[in-house]
């Protein structure tokens, strides 16, 4: 018999629920900012398998270092218009690629434009603020990949024989 959602996604959503609140918790008593990047960063790199969970909290990483510079760097330079932000994202998603990280251009480009569009005033603390709250959530994420799974994988297995 075949249940409506796999126990894999079920481990997923189990494992994905634990970092994002443990990640919001943790950034909440140390009284971030804005811990909602930390649950979001938590949510989006976990994975079942620790070595996908840090496989995608490195790219997070590498994607949130890039956008937050960017965005920041033309923030100072250029005025907080609509195009310069175009712009941000543009370069953002440009330095992507040209240190081979295409999978990352667009988490990249939208950290740029929140970077030079929010926070024109203090431009770095803000983004050295997502890179803490991001930097926070991966570790979370990376942590809880290595609890043990809830149901062995064999059942899985057999559920689909079903």
């Amino acid at each position: 018999m075949k249940t409506l959602v796999p126990i894999s996604g079920i481990q997923l959503a189990f494992r994905a629920s634990v970092a994002a609140g443990l990640s919001l918790a943790i950034a909440q008593f140390l009284e971030l900012q804005f811990p909602i990047y930390a649950l979001i960063a938590a949510i989006i790199v976990t994975d079942l398998s620790p070595s996908e969970s840090i496989r995608l909290g490195w790219r997070r990483l590498v994607a949130t270092v890039i956008g937050a510079v960017c965005g920041a760097t033309l923030s100072m330079i250029l005025p907080a218009a609509s195009w310069a932000i175009g712009l941000s994202i543009f370069v953002a998603m440009i330095c992507c690629h040209l240190i081979r990280t295409p999978e990352v251009v667009r988490v990249a480009g939208y950290t740029s434009a929140i970077v030079a569009f929010s926070y024109g005033v203090n431009p770095w603390h803000y983004a050295f603020y997502r890179l803490i709250e991001t930097g926070l959530g991966v570790c979370v994420a990376w942590s809880v990949s290595y609890l043990p799974k809830l149901i062995r994988t064999e059942l899985k297995e057999l559920e689909g024989k079903s």
